[in-house]
């Protein structure tokens, strides 16, 4: 059993201020519409996740006493298996970080710190007293090991005293390093000597992240470009410096939203012919809409399969930030009578259906698993046999939702 104590926060406010890169910059929450999402009732657009989780509109960090009493209500009075603490703002900025992880981490529970930056950390040894309280295990956004670079890039104003707990948490935990590429920025000879700093540390393995500047990227809070003037690595070439990075170094690399070199994931059946015939029959015909970097993969796996199934891309290229301006966008031409989106499409129901029969084709729309796959955040930790399993999982789910609902 794996608990989740999440300390709450504020993007930009309690983080110490917005790293140049920030998906939430600029972000006008007054301004902010709910976008609709499979958690709306079918007769009220807008719930608490697309209306204000979505925009990560917290309040603040929580008092330590509310996530103690959160973490014991999640326990049961049954001892957890790992404890994970994360939250909105820069976790090394809570102020309770230390007393929380003591009272969590009682009887030797192991505990998870989710994404910090470390922005937060000023002298340089506070990773000693986490380590000692359980901590076995952090995801730290490193941006790179040059302390000018996050000074200036990530509003680090202790970049110094943030490396010195990195490197202290690599030598005893499995750090997960994270760094999102801003080309001309911590790419190229920046990033392999920041590898070559993690490699030395004993970083357990790095997570590259494409910067998105953006909405066809994925900023869908009205808030792009959140660098004007930089043109982001192109799908290919953000995949070439994943592969690339994971075969100079001793440590494993994989990207988000694209690529694991180790698992071949996302859509890593698209690699096994074998194990995509073993699937189900498809007896039905549908139309899959999907994200621009899904739709190839995802044709690919379905042309092995029949020949009763399109799969056609909007134009995000991740499919769970698919608005209803995506689908407003789409050619409906070829649509067939049966439409299944990704299970986290973030419109309406009853808008979505209304958009995808503007053309006045009644089609019949559900919406699909919530994931057919895993992105480098999850796969890194994985191996291919497990990535492979969730995904043959997920495809059976989905074709039994085709055969049941499809022309």
């Amino acid at each position: 059993m794996e608990i989740l104590a999440d300390v709450g926060g504020r993007p930009g406010i309690d983080c110490r201020g917005f790293c140049s890169y920030c998906y939430f910059k600029g972000v006008k929450l007054k301004e902010l519409k709910p976008f609709g999402c499979k958690r709306c009732l079918p007769f009220q657009k807008g719930c608490d996740y697309c209306s204000r989780a979505i925009a990560e509109a917290y309040p603040g960090f929580k008092p330590m006493a509310t996530v103690a009493m959160e973490v014991a209500g999640a326990a049961f009075g049954r001892r957890p298996d790992k404890v994970t603490i994360s939250g909105g703002g820069d976790l090394s900025c809570y102020p309770e970080l230390l007393p929380l992880a003591r009272m969590v981490g009682q009887g030797g529970v192991p505990i998870h710190l989710g994404y910090t930056s470390g922005k937060g950390f000023t002298k340089g040894d506070e990773a000693d007293d986490l380590i000692e309280a359980g901590v076995k295990e952090v995801s730290f956004t490193v941006f790179s090991t040059d302390p000018a670079l996050r000074r200036e890039q990530m509003n680090d104003r202790h970049p110094e005293a943030a490396l010195a707990n990195l490197r202290r948490f690599a030598e005893e935990c499995d750090v997960y390093a994270a760094s999102v590429l801003i080309p001309g920025v911590n790419d190229g000879p920046e990033l392999d000597r920041t590898c070559r700093d993690l490699e030395e540390m004993g970083v357990k393995n790095l997570i590259l992240m494409r910067f998105a500047n953006s909405r066809e990227q994925g900023l869908i809070l009205g808030n792009e470009p959140i660098i004007p003037g930089v043109v982001p690595h192109t799908v290919e070439e953000f995949r070439d410096i994943v592969t690339e990075t994971n075969d100079r170094y001793s440590f494993r690399v994989a990207g988000t939203p694209l690529w694991d070199p180790v698992t071949k994931s996302p859509f890593a059946l698209a690699h096994h012919k074998d194990l995509i015939r073993r699937l189900p029959q498809v007896r039905k015909g549908a139309t899959l809409i999907t994200s621009s970097v899904a739709q190839p993969l995802l044709s690919a796996i379905f042309d092995e399969l029949c020949d009763l199934v399109n799969v056609v891309a909007v134009k995000k290229e991740i499919g769970c930030l698919i608005t209803i301006q995506d689908l407003l966008d789409l050619d409906l031409s070829g649509l067939k009578e049966t439409v299944i989106l990704p299970g986290r499409t973030m419109a309406f129901d009853p808008e979505i259906k209304r958009v995808l029969s503007r053309d006045g084709v009644k089609r019949l729309v559900r919406r699909g698993p919530d994931r057919l796959t895993v992105d480098g955040e999850m796969s890194i930790s994985m191996t291919p046999e497990e990535v492979l399993e969730v995904e043959v999982e997920a495809f059976a789910e989905l074709i039994d939702e085709i055969n049941a609902l499809g022309v």
